[in-house]
């Protein structure tokens, strides 16, 4: 389960995010839904520790995650595919990751099968990657330690048609099994063909949030995006 609590981050007279309260909860997929700059991103970085809140609170199967033992066992996170290291091999990077988190290197074999890279593309550094195959490892890297809890930032991006369904279908079955996801995006489109619960966020407020067929039954989620588009345009012409 995941769990905030009025939970603010400001930099100086900037509110990126805007006393933020939700539960994401296990055997479900809930999509964090938003548009560009809207919080989402700050709001994933404050729950794995990345950021500090300036309010509130924010935790991960009851605690912080910084106080987590050993947190790659228990939360899988993607949130820059971008990020891995590009002198280094698919596989290199995940044998890092077994060893930090004591894993026998037998699971890397099995993550890297998983998210579907062959042993050659597994040998091949970082720095060759398409986008789509390092999102595919980063995925691997979140599913390393076997968590409870995935949260993937826009996971889907650079992947094919092939890939998009086999990311929808890997995100139920980690819910089915009891698991918890929180999969951000800025398409509706996209998050409501893997979510079961939505939350909609912008200027780093959450707008709605429910079960998503209730929610696409009773709110126009297309118009809030538009009117929380228009007053940041808004904002920025009279700044």
């Amino acid at each position: 389960m995941i769990t905030t609590d009025s939970l603010t981050k400001r930099y100086g007279p900037t509110t990126a995010v805007d006393d933020l309260t939700f539960t994401a909860r296990p055997g479900r997929v809930t999509g964090f839904l938003g548009p560009n700059g809207s919080g989402k991103s700050t709001t994933m970085r404050m729950l794995v520790g990345l950021a500090t809140p300036t309010a509130g609170t924010a935790t991960i199967l009851g605690r912080p995650y910084t106080e987590l033992r050993n947190p790659g066992r228990h939360v899988g996170v993607l949130l820059d595919a971008s990020a891995q290291h590009n002198g280094r091999s698919g596989r290199e990077v995940l044998a890092l990751g077994a060893l930090t988190m004591g894993l026998p290197r037998t699971r890397v074999d099995e993550v890297l099968e998983t998210v579907g890279l062959t042993a050659k593309e597994a040998r091949r550094r970082v720095k060759g990657y398409s986008l789509g195959m390092r999102q595919r490892l980063g995925i691997a890297y979140a599913l390393l330690g076997d968590p409870e809890v995935l949260i993937l930032d826009e996971p889907v991006n650079g992947l094919d048609p092939q890939g998009i369904r086999w990311m929808r279908n890997l995100l139920r079955s980690h819910a089915e099994a009891g698991g918890t996801v929180l999969l951000s995006s800025h398409l509706l489109s996209e998050v409501a063909q893997a979510a079961d619960d939505l939350l909609v966020i912008g200027n780093g407020r959450l707008l709605a949030a429910g079960a998503k067929d209730e929610l696409l039954a009773t709110t126009d989620i297309e118009e809030l995006f538009f009117s929380t588009t228009a007053n940041d345009d808004r904002s920025e012409r009279a700044a």
